[in-house]
Formats: structure tokens, C-alpha cells, sequence
């Protein structure tokens, strides 16, 4: 229920931890991400949002990552973009196996290069992935890459739907009339 999730981000808040959030698609994983952001250490940082599920197939890397373009200008990634705070991978599960590949390199050496880059960029990003699909479903069939997800998984909050949670709703209705 609510409490024990708002117990979890208190815990999870306090640490550099990596978190997977899973629930049904408008349950609140991007609400406890950046619940996890304002009371972290991080929260002067910035708090940057890469969405698997939005993004073209072919703008994966470029997204993550950045570009050295050939005219000397730089388009930066979002793990750039996050550098000294947080990026929630929005619908990890999403992302082409390839780029899962580069990531879980990424998570190994804390560093990457830009797309035609020649130098390391190093990283100092607190990563926080969600998903609304199965991800233990998604690793079985082979769409989602195992390795990465125990790299992601350090800790996990798995948020039910309402429905499994009536206990949430007397206090989701006092939250909102006292927010309207």
C-alpha cells in the first residue's frame, strides 16, 4: 500500500542505489522516481526522463548518449544531461537489445562515448528504470537482457493498481481535496 511504498523511498532516498520501479501503466512510477529525487542528496541535480516507449528505434544511442556531429557542434545524451542527479529510464524494457548491451557497459565502467565521440565521457548518474510490462516475462522470451536487469534491480518497488489497494483511496481522496 502507499505507506510501505512511501517507507521504501524514505530508505531509497538516503542511498545511491539503483532502483527498478514496476506497475501498470499511470500507477505513479515516475511519481515515486521523483518523490526518490526531491529527498535524495541528488536533488540539486537535475532530474532527466528518457521514455523506451516514445523513442524511435533509431534515436536510442543517439538519446543516451550524444553525438559529436561533423561541424564540431555536440548534442548531449541524457546520461550527460544527468550528470550529479537522476535519469529514470521510463519503460526500460523497450529499449532494443543492442543498446541494453551498451548500457549494462555503461553501468560497468561508470563511462561512454558519444555517437563518432573518441573520448570517454565519465558519469556520475544515479539510474532509476521503470517498467509496466513483466520484465521476468520479457527476460524469458529474450527481449530483455538478464545481466542488466540484476544490474538495474538493486533495489525494486513494485506499485499494485487501485484496485488491489482500496486501503489507498480514503487517503488518495483526502490528498486531492486538500491539493485542489
Amino acid at each position: 500500500n502507499i505507506s510501505s511504498i512511501r517507507d521504501q523511498i524514505q530508505k531509497l532516498s538516503s542511498s545511491e542505489s539503483r532502483v527498478f520501479i514496476t506497475g501498470p501503466t499511470g500507477s505513479g512510477k515516475e511519481l515515486v522516481a521523483r518523490k526518490i529525487h526531491k529527498n535524495s542528496k541528488r536533488n540539486k541535480g537535475p532530474f532527466i526522463i528518457l521514455n523506451g516507449a516514445l523513442l524511435d528505434v533509431k534515436k536510442y544511442e543517439q538519446e543516451l548518449f550524444g553525438e559529436e556531429k561533423n561541424n564540431g557542434s555536440i548534442s548531449y545524451g541524457a546520461l550527460e544531461k544527468a550528470t550529479g542527479g537522476i535519469l529514470l529510464i521510463d519503460e526500460v524494457s523497450e529499449i532494443p537489445l543492442e543498446t541494453q548491451s551498451k548500457i549494462l557497459r555503461v553501468l560497468i565502467d561508470q563511462k561512454f562515448k558519444r555517437i563518432n565521440g573518441n573520448h570517454d565521457i565519465n558519469v556520475d548518474v544515479r539510474i532509476i528504470c521503470s517498467s509496466s510490462k513483466d520484465i521476468k516475462n520479457e527476460i524469458k522470451i529474450g527481449n530483455f537482457r538478464e545481466d542488466l536487469f540484476h544490474r538495474l534491480n538493486v533495489f525494486s518497488i513494485n506499485i499494485e493498481p487501485l484496485n488491489k489497494r482500496t486501503e489507498d483511496i480514503p487517503l488518495l481522496v483526502e490528498y486531492f481535496l486538500k491539493n485542489i
